[in-house]
C-alpha cells in the first residue's frame, strides 16, 4: 500500500488529465462539444418510501470516485476544467454531501446543487451535448443526445484500461478483502453461522453492507453449490464441511472480487485434494497472463486442467480429452474464467472488440463467459476457476449412455461440499502481469 499522500495525489492528477485527454479525443471523433454524466439516483420500492441499494453509474465514478453520490452532474467541456455539480441540499433528515476535497477541489470546478434536477441551462449551452445516465429522452435541454451508443462504447473502452491511480486503488481494495477473507476463515473455524461469518467479514473490511461492490457470497456445504447463492444461514451446521466465500472490497470505487474455499476437519480428504488441485492450476493460468492471450483460449485451458484433475483423482475414468470434448468439464464448472474488473465487478468493455462496440460475443459452449477479449497492458481480469457437485447439471450423465465414466459414489460423497472457487485480481503489464491479490503494490520510490 502506498503510504504517502503526495504519492496517491500524484497519481490521481495523472489520472485525471489521461482522462481530460482522452474524453477530448473521444468528444472530438464522435462530434460532440461536451458530455454532461448523471451519476443516477435510487429507485424507490413499490408502494413504499424507502429506497433500493444505490451505487453510482459508473463514467461518473471513473472521474470522481464517489460512488453512492445520487442526484450528482459531471459536465465535461474540452477546453474547460470539468464541472461538478453535487447535490447538497439544506436537510435535516439526511446527512447533506459535502463539498469534494483534495486534489477533486484542485481539477474541478465545484457547484452545489440545493435541489434535484439539472444545472442551469447556461452552462449546458454546448452546440451539440451528449448526456448519460439513467434518464428519459423527454427530459432533455433542447437539441441533447442521450446515450449515444458510440460514445458509450468509446467511454466503455476507455475503461478498460488501468492506470497507475486506478492500480492503486484496486490493490488497496483487495488487501483490505483479504482481510475480511482472513476474518470469515476463523469464524468458520470457531463455528460460525453463514450470518456470523458475514458480520465478521464486514467488521474486518470496515464496510456496510451497501458498501461492498456486490452482495457477499457466503456458502457452507451445499450452498457453495449456487454460484451466486444470497442468504445467509443464521444457525451454523452440526458438522460444517466446507466454505465458500466470494466477497470483495470497494476503494475510491474500485472493487476487489476474491474468492476463497475451506475445508473443515469434517471434509472428505478428496474435497481437500480438489482444492489444492484447483488452486494450483488457477495460479498456472495466473502465470500465463501477457499481452495479446485470447482470453477465450486461456477458458478453454482452464477446462482442460479441469480435465485433468478429474482424471487424477479418480473421479471420472475417461480421457481429459474426452471430458471436455463431452462436455462433462463443463457440469462441473458451468461458469466463465474471468471477467473485467474495475468500477464495476463485471466491468464494462469485456465483449467488445474495440473502442467502436463491435461486438465480440462468447463461444456458443460458453455463454457465461464475461471476457472474449484480447489482452493487452492496462487490462484487469478475475481468474477464477471452479469445480462444482450441481446435481441438475451431472444428471444428464448420471443417466446418459455411458454413467460408468463417473465415479457417482463420490460425486454423492462430495455433493454436500457444494463446490470450490479460487480467485484472483490480475492486472496485464508490459512484462506480464501482477497479481494484485498476492502481489506487490506500486513502488513507493
Amino acid at each position: 500500500m502506498i503510504s504517502s499522500n503526495d504519492t496517491v495525489a500524484t497519481l490521481q492528477r495523472a489520472h485525471l488529465e489521461r482522462l481530460q485527454s482522452a474524453y477530448a479525443d473521444i468528444l472530438a471523433a464522435q462530434r460532440f462539444d461536451a458530455v454532461l454524466i448523471y451519476s443516477g439516483h435510487a429507485g424507490v420500492h413499490f408502494a413504499d418510501d424507502q429506497e433500493a441499494s444505490f451505487k453510482s453509474y459508473g463514467h461518473f465514478v471513473h472521474w470522481t470516485g464517489a460512488s453512492h453520490h445520487q442526484h450528482d452532474w459531471l459536465l465535461i467541456q474540452p477546453g474547460s476544467s470539468p464541472r461538478w455539480y453535487y447535490y447538497a441540499p439544506a436537510d435535516f433528515w439526511h446527512l447533506a454531501t459535502p463539498a469534494p476535497t483534495g486534489v477533486l477541489a484542485e481539477v474541478m470546478t465545484l457547484q452545489p446543487l440545493r435541489d434535484t434536477g439539472w444545472p442551469p441551462e447556461s452552462d449546458m449551452a454546448a452546440r451539440r451535448l451528449a448526456v448519460i445516465g439513467n434518464l428519459e429522452a423527454s427530459s432533455l435541454p433542447a437539441g441533447a443526445e442521450l446515450n449515444p451508443p458510440a460514445l458509450l462504447a468509446a467511454l466503455d473502452e476507455l475503461r478498460m484500461y488501468k492506470d497507475d491511480y486506478e492500480r492503486h486503488c484496486l490493490f488497496v481494495a483487495n488487501q483490505w478483502a483479504l482481510k475480511g477473507h482472513d476474518a470469515a476463515r476463523n469464524a468458520f473455524a470457531a463455528g460460525a453461522s453463514e450470518l456470523d461469518i458475514q458480520l465478521a467479514y464486514l467488521a474486518a473490511t470496515r464496510q456496510r453492507e451497501s458498501q461492498v461492490p456486490y452482495q457477499n457470497i457466503i456458502g457452507i456445504d451445499h450452498h457453495a453449490g449456487t454460484l451466486h447463492y444470497q442468504h445467509y444461514d443464521v444457525e451454523a451446521p452440526g458438522t460444517p464441511k466446507s466454505l465458500l466465500v466470494d466477497a470483495g472490497h470497494s476503494h475510491a470505487g474500485y472493487a476487489a472480487d476474491i474468492t476463497r474455499t475451506w475445508a473443515s476437519v469434517h471434509a472428505d480428504p478428496l474435497f481437500e485434494r480438489l482444492i489444492q488441485g484447483v488452486t494450483d492450476y488457477q495460479q498456472r493460468l495466473i502465470s500465463r497472463l501477457a499481452p495479446g492471450l485470447d482470453f477465450v483460449e486461456l477458458h478453454r485451458e482452464m477446462h482442460r486442467h479441469l480435465a485433468e484433475l478429474l482424471v487424477e483423482t479418480g473421479l471420472i475414468s475417461i480421457s481429459a480429452e474426452a471430458a471436455v470434448e463431452s462436455g462433462l468439464t463443463r457440469a462441473f464448472c458451468p461458469h466463465g474464467l474471468g471477467h473485467s474488473l474495475g468500477i464495476q465487478v463485471h466491468d464494462v468493455g469485456g465483449r467488445q472488440r474495440d473502442g467502436q462496440g463491435t461486438p465480440l460475443p462468447p463461444p456458443a459452449e460458453d455463454p457465461a463467459l464475461r471476457l472474449t477479449r484480447t489482452l493487452d497492458v492496462g487490462m484487469v481480469v478475475t481468474i477464477e476457476p471452479g469445480l462444482y457437485v450441481i446435481p441438475m447439471l451431472l444428471a444428464p450423465f448420471r443417466q446418459g449412455a455411458q454413467p460408468e465414466t463417473v465415479d457417482w459414489a463420490a460425486v454423492d460423497r462430495l455433493q454436500d461440499h457444494g463446490g470450490i472457487r479460487i480467485e484472483d485480481n490480475v492486472i496485464v503489464t508490459a512484462e506480464g502481469h501482477d497479481n494484485l491479490t498476492q502481489g506487490r503494490p506500486i513502488a513507493e520510490d
